[in-house]
């Protein structure tokens, strides 16, 4: 059975890798661990945003932020520790990876930890428009 692409229509062109991370992510799609993305606009333009991750738990040295390809990769690894003994163990130390898709021009400005909160910080400063005539040569 065939799919049909959202992509596939004749006017976009050149979405197919576009396509393929669209459809990485929606393979990933996960409810651990929750996050929360917040947006704002300074007076200047320019789109901020803060993706909270809810990491309680996660030291700095389990978690990884990496930015590649357009997108941004939050994971996270705990390690169960073998002298711990628990009578009852309702926080689970389980690994995660979260994957956000970020459109051309954003960027990934830092991330930082505190009170069980992973916080990324993006920009999305306001791209000038730009319009330009093409010639048209005869053959």
């Amino acid at each position: 059975m065939s799919r049909i692409s959202v992509f596939s229509a004749p006017f976009l062109l050149g979405f197919d890798a576009f396509e393929e991370r669209v459809d990485r992510l929606a393979k990933s799609a996960d409810g651990y661990p929750p996050y929360n993305i917040e947006r704002t606009q300074d007076e200047q333009g320019t789109e901020r945003f803060l993706v909270s991750i809810a990491v309680a738990g996660f030291s700095v040295d389990e978690l990884e932020v990496i930015a590649e390809d357009n997108q941004i990769v939050v994971r996270g690894r705990q390690k169960d520790e073998p002298g711990r003994q628990y009578l009852h163990r309702g926080i689970a130390a389980r690994q995660f990876q979260r994957s956000f898709l970020l459109a051309d021009g954003m960027i990934v400005k830092d991330a930082t930890l505190g009170h069980g909160m992973l916080v990324v910080a993006l920009e999305r400063p306001q791209a000038p428009k730009i319009a330009r005539r093409i010639d048209i040569r005869s053959l």
